[in-house]
């Protein structure tokens, strides 16, 4: 009897050790650094490859851990039973129930998880080679407990798959998990969500309207359309003749003052159209990732931006669409914009033609730009009129006060935030 029991326990021990080494695998395989494993696996360990084959069967990988753990803590269960019921007669199945009950979920399941779940590439490193094999012992049995689950689940109608989340939005959330727990500066993320969003974001959006673009008129005199450029901020400024509408080329001021020393400072001697690059017209849908793609082919910084009518809605240039990635980029030529600013008392003093986007980074915020670019159209668009200065809109947790409007358009407004208020 003494070596029977002694023979049991020790099998017991074996079985709850095997039991916490699926448990702890499990987590680890799980809870692993799926980049930092495929990093370790690109630069040649081979354990890492291991690891990144078994998690890329997740399927499988789960199906034969949970086929070894149960059978493991079951047959540990059923010994324990048999000694104790040996020992204390019916009353052991109530001594067994309890022991092993605090046994298993002790030993077996949290002490390991817990160490897995604080050590999982370390420990997913480790085990991959006997997971391996037990996995590929098992695939037969595993594929027919699937098909089994497959056909239950067909059965009672909850077959379909949910949609997994695209690759971008699992970024998304882990670019914002990392800011909010301080692991990742805040302007990194933006930096980080900014270069996923360039497939999601038209120039539309982006674009310097055509209200606010530095043009001349390809009639005025030359020394005019001289002084015009060299007092503009910009480099690049566009050409038009008859209407503002009808742009017919694009002035670089490097090119134009090459050609004022080529003539000795003889601006007479000048052609403003013979000066002028051809105009380059791109639809105001095209996204972000393809006008930078765009720009790259054809070397060239700087694009009009038409709608579907072909009339002109405004200019791109591919410091804009940097601008949407790292933020503003100024230097000693910009004009001063005041933008966004923050007043004492917590509110926002906002120009009306800031894009959506720049407040949402700015302010943090979640306010939708699928209606509007620009927080003055979002204004619009909730309050359906053309409001009066002094009005006040409440909604998407923000009180939007007019301060200015010239003619139909909104040229400032008061932003307070108003948490406790629901999205419209």
């Amino acid at each position: 009897m003494t070596t029977t029991l002694v023979i049991g326990l020790g099998a017991i021990l074996v079985l709850l050790l095997l039991s916490a080494f699926f448990s702890g695998s499990e987590t680890a395989l799980t809870a692993a650094s799926r980049p930092r494993i495929h990093h370790l696996a690109n630069r040649g360990n081979r354990r890492a490859r291991l690891v990144d084959r078994l998690i890329g069967e997740r399927e499988q990988l789960i199906g034969a851990i949970l086929l070894g753990n149960n059978t493991v803590n079951i047959l540990a269960s059923a010994l324990a039973t048999g000694l104790m019921i040996g020992l204390f007669g019916d009353a052991g199945v109530v001594y067994a129930t309890v022991a092993m009950t605090f046994l298993v979920f002790v030993f077996a399941e949290v002490l390991p998880k817990t160490y897995a779940i604080r050590h999982a590439d370390r420990m997913a490193l480790a085990v991959s080679p006997v997971i391996r094999v037990l996995v590929a012992v098992l695939t037969p049995v595993t594929h027919a407990v699937q098909w089994l689950v497959s056909g239950l689940l067909r059965l009672i109608g909850a077959d379909g798959a949910a949609g997994a989340p695209s690759a971008a939005d699992e970024l998304r959330g882990l670019f914002d998990l990392h800011a909010e727990e301080g692991r990742v500066r805040k302007s990194y993320r933006d930096m980080l969500r900014s270069i996923l969003d360039l497939s999601d974001v038209e120039v539309g959006e982006i674009m310097t309207h055509r209200q606010t673009m530095v043009t001349v008129d390809a009639d005025d005199p030359v020394t005019e359309v001289v002084a015009a450029v060299l007092d503009s901020p910009y480099t690049r400024v566009p050409v038009w003749r008859d209407s503002q509408d009808n742009i017919v080329g694009v002035l670089h001021a490097k090119g134009m003052l090459r050609a004022v020393r080529t003539h000795g400072g003889d601006l007479d001697a000048l052609n403003v159209m013979d000066l002028a690059n051809p105009p380059w017209f791109v639809p105001e849908t095209t996204s972000l990732a393809e006008q930078l793609a765009a720009f790259r082919a054809r070397h060239e910084h700087f694009a009009l931006v038409v709608d579907e009518y072909g009339a002109l809605q405004g200019l791109v240039t591919l410091e804009d669409i940097l601008e949407e990635i790292v933020g503003d980029i100024a230097d000693e030529h910009d004009l001063p914009t005041t933008g966004v600013r923050r007043r004492p008392d917590g509110s926002y003093v906002v120009e009306g033609a800031v894009t959506i986007r720049d407040i949402n980074r700015a302010l943090d915020s979640r306010l939708p730009d699928d209606e509007a670019a620009t927080i003055a159209g979002l204004v619009l668009h909730e309050a359906e009129r053309i409001p009066d200065v002094g009005q006040r809109f409440v909604f998407h947790g923000f009180e939007f006060e007019i301060l200015g409007r010239e003619k139909n358009r909104i040229s400032s407004l008061k932003l307070t935030p108003r948490p406790d208020t629901d999205a419209v």
